[in-house]
């Protein structure tokens, strides 16, 4: 059984929130499936599911590099609501200009820099699972060529 420490009210998705997260850092389903011993259609069953078991979704959470919390807390509608708060225009007359002051900026730029951090690295993970698999691929049709060759 799934514990939040959610607010009342405050209705999180967890299977839609892993389906974000894993979008945002570029990882297809049949990846993750991959990593977790599943089929692709099981990953998709469980982006559909608004709670997880806590034991997957650690799981889940470590494969992405997550934090299990921004997975069970997560909610894209409050999200839009805190930017949309956070951000305030300033309009100087004597100039025109129009500033946008934005005082969680830091914080904003240093969740993009790790999202694009663990994004280079589940792509250097995919050249990986890809050589391996040309690797294979030549291994099996040298030993095809032994066999044949009997």
């Amino acid at each position: 059984m799934t514990t939040h420490t959610a607010m009342p009210n405050h209705k999180v998705h967890e299977g839609r929130n892993i389906k974000r997260f894993r979008e945002m850092l570029g990882i297809k389903q049949d990846a993750l499936a991959f990593d977790l011993n599943m089929s692709q259609q099981a990953i998709s069953l469980l982006e559909q599911k608004e709670t997880i078991d806590t034991p997957l979704l650690q799981k889940i959470s470590a494969l992405l590099k997550i934090p299990v919390e921004a997975i069970q807390n997560f909610d894209e509608e409050q999200a839009i609501n805190i930017i949309a708060n956070t951000v305030n225009t300033v309009n100087d007359n004597a100039t025109g200009q129009v500033f946008q002051i934005n005082p969680t900026i830091n914080t904003s730029e240093k969740w993009m820099e790790a999202l694009e951090e663990i994004k280079r690295l589940n792509e250097d993970k995919i050249a990986l699972y890809e050589r391996m698999l040309k690797e294979k691929d030549d291994m099996m049709a040298k030993y095809e060529q032994l066999i044949n060759n009997r």
